[in-house]
């Protein structure tokens, strides 16, 4: 039986690897006494016995944990087997963490990105939200020489509000009844962009995953749903290698995705089918799943790569049980939700 230790349960991330955790019959949860939560000496005691950590807590709590962690590591520590699982923005650039996507390694060798996590993994940044789908639609390109590294991109993504943690949860279903009078009141219900200063903590991972030599122009909008996203990259005529149509963008993410059973890259003009949403891409159409689907959109000259999935699924907590099943030798897709 494998054990395993949320540190920082009570988040969004936390409470749904939780659910996720304690429905496995092939997992153990160590829980630990809520008075406790907070207390240093009980987490790293629970950490001492996990096989797996995860570290569902703000970027100062997940480095300071580690920090503890580090201190009293070594080959006779109680910390030698841990293999910790950090969903924070913490050690996203670090060279000593591997990046938990593991779609990004494929192709790099026979066994792919399962070999890259299992061999190297005591230590896994779990990938941010926004970043997953912008990395997966960008690197690809720039892997196949369509896309220069120094290119200078431009893109946008809509969540639900779950992605901003319980005060934005709290701040977003304050005031909303049955009734929905109280829908109507609240200014909440508008979409919201945000980050207008360009300093949103995902481009660091950003640049650094997808292979750009610049930092991309980024608008992150919050929208009145609970959970999902669409990250919309698009690729007008000035950013792609000459001459390189529509088809070819699309070919090429579906031969990098190839085997990748999270991944659906969709054919041309599947985007306008009922099953997709009729030329209508919804961004909460995958909450509740784990995969992720890309569509190739528009025209040679003004091509869009959109990007759909579950901030809560693919963006945080079901990429983090991906990787723990990658540690764990297991089918990656276990435990998980996939559609077709």
């Amino acid at each position: 039986m494998v054990k395993v230790f949320i540190d920082g349960q009570a988040g969004a991330t936390g409470l749904k690897l939780y659910q996720r955790i304690s429905g496995r019959p092939d997992l153990e949860l160590i829980h630990i006494d809520e008075a406790l939560r907070k207390d240093a000496g009980a987490r790293l005691a629970c950490i001492a016995e996990a096989d797996v950590t995860f570290l569902c807590l703000p970027d100062d709590g997940a480095v300071e944990i580690v920090s503890l962690i580090e201190k009293e590591n070594g080959p006779d520590s109680g910390f030698s087997h841990c293999h910790v699982i950090d969903c924070s923005t913490a050690h996203r650039t670090s060279p000593d963490w591997v990046y938990g996507l593991p779609e990004l390694a494929r192709g790099r060798g026979a066994d792919g990105g399962n070999a890259y996590i299992g061999e190297t993994g005591k230590r896994i940044a779990n990938p941010g939200c926004y970043a997953t789908g912008f990395i997966m639609s960008v690197r690809p390109l720039i892997d196949a020489g369509l896309i220069a590294p120094e290119a200078m991109i431009c893109f946008h993504a809509l969540t639900g509000y779950s992605g901003g943690g319980k005060a934005m949860i709290e701040q977003y279903e304050a005031g909303r009844t049955d009734a929905g009078e109280g829908d109507r009141k609240r200014k909440t219900r508008a979409p919201r962009q945000y980050a207008l200063g360009q300093q949103h903590k995902h481009l660091p991972e950003m640049r650094k995953y997808s292979g750009l030599e610049t930092v991309p122009v980024f608008s992150p909008i919050v929208c009145d749903f609970y959970c999902g996203m669409l990250v919309s990259v698009p690729l007008p005529r000035s950013t792609l290698r000459s001459g390189v149509p529509a088809e070819a963008v699309r070919e090429t993410l579906a031969a990098r995705y190839a085997g990748c059973p999270l991944v659906k890259v969709r054919e041309a003009g599947e985007e306008f089918s009922e099953a997709a949403g009729g030329g209508y891409l919804s961004a909460d159409a995958f909450a509740g799943r784990d995969d992720i689907e890309i569509f190739v959109t528009g025209k040679d000259d003004r091509i869009e790569i959109v990007s759909r999935y579950d901030n809560l699924g693919k963006g945080a907590s079901g990429a983090a049980i991906q990787n723990m099943n990658i540690l764990l030798g297991l089918p990656e897709e276990t435990g998980l939700v996939l559609g077709a």
